[in-house]
């Protein structure tokens, strides 16, 4: 009996429990603390470009002014609001993707529970080959 085999072995009986029942309660924490430190965020950008819009009112007198001293503002604001926004859904992304492999592991080694082990070694046995022909490197994730 391989080692991978006796892992497999020792895989919990019961079904491997859905990948949105897997997520630890502190998530909506996590969430709630997003979600605030976003809406601070938006806050404060649009309370900079009132101040902007409010200085460029009332003491530039030309148009074009008005226009790069707002303009020079919304895309410094705009960039750091979307990357912000971008970096949490990528995140989000991520632990959902690491959930859904957490989930198809668990329910693979519950497969290969119930194999005979000779059945189990031939699995696990065409599987890394598999991964070993696979382009992916197997450190990276």
């Amino acid at each position: 009996m391989t080692a991978m085999t006796a892992e497999v072995d020792q895989a919990p009986i019961s079904s491997p429990a859905p990948a949105h029942h897997a997520a630890p309660a502190a998530d909506s924490s996590v969430d709630r603390d997003r979600i605030k430190y976003g809406v601070w965020l938006s806050a404060a950008a649009f309370l900079l470009l009132g101040v902007v819009s409010g200085i460029g009112v009332t003491r530039m007198t030309v148009g074009a002014d008005m226009v790069a001293a707002i303009g020079s503002v919304t895309t410094v604001v705009g960039t750091i609001i979307g990357a912000y926004f971008g970096v949490q859904i990528g995140s989000h992304g991520k632990e959902a993707a690491e959930a859904e492999r957490t989930h198809a592991e668990a329910a693979a080694r519950l497969a290969l529970g119930k194999l005979d082990p000779k059945d189990a070694d031939d699995v696990n046995q065409k599987l890394c080959e598999a991964r070993a022909r696979s382009p992916r490197q197997p450190g990276r994730r």
